[in-house]
């Protein structure tokens, strides 16, 4: 039995993964060089730093680490103005309360940047326990992020189900033994997904009652 959703953030609540590739590939386009989506996509759901590693070598060390974070960054807010959230989400978020569904978020990102857009897109509310990098010491593909998760609300893995939108959050769902969906953004539908229990094309395509029976008829 489903006693508790957990939702990824970037990608999943919000597309700011498709913006930040468009930073980097008009920054790098700038200078000549190709950025392949399926390259930057395989960075997506974890940690910064490879994703960095390369794209320095992309531009032949013409910037800093933090040179490009700053300037990658300033461009990015400048596309993110007009926020809006994903298709279906705030509906998935009302729907999980209407059936007493306890709710959670596991993001390799920091508390700050996810809570931030949470609050501008009115939200924060929703969510009973959030858990980011600042908690732990591995983000995904490891488990930790959504172990947490699970226990600060209060539940077992086989009673939780994640929603993902990259390969690396899937590991991670799955990892700590939760059922795991599938909801990939325009960047993350090149990735192949190795395991999952449900893949949709958007919270619009199944109403979160109809993903849950769907999961409960396949055990």
């Amino acid at each position: 039995m489903i006693k508790a959703v957990v939702f990824d953030f970037d990608g999943l609540i919000i597309d700011t993964e498709s913006v930040w590739y468009e930073v980097y590939r008009e920054m790098l386009e700038d200078r000549g060089v190709d950025l392949p989506i399926a390259t930057f996509a395989s960075y997506v759901g974890t940690d910064a730093t490879a994703l960095y590693d390369y794209l320095l070598q992309q531009f032949n060390n013409e910037f800093t680490k933090e040179e490009l974070a700053q300037e990658s960054l300033r461009r990015h807010q400048e596309k993110m103005k007009s926020l809006v959230a994903r298709e279906g989400v705030a509906e998935y978020l009302a729907e999980a309360k209407e059936l007493g569904l306890k709710i959670g978020l596991a993001s390799s990102s920091y508390r700050e940047w996810v809570t931030t857009f949470l609050k501008e897109l009115d939200l924060l509310h929703y969510f009973e326990v959030i858990q980011t990098r600042d908690d732990v010491e591995k983000v995904k593909p490891d488990p930790a992020l959504y172990r947490n998760a699970i226990e600060k609300l209060g539940v077992e893995p086989s009673e939780a189900l994640a929603f993902e939108d990259s390969s690396n959050g899937a590991k991670a769902a799955m990892a700590a033994g939760l059922r795991c969906v599938i909801v990939p953004n325009p960047l993350t539908k090149h990735l192949s997904f190795e395991r999952y229990h449900l893949h949709i094309e958007s919270m619009k395509e199944k109403s979160l009652k109809e993903v849950i029976q769907y999961l409960c008829i396949e055990d």
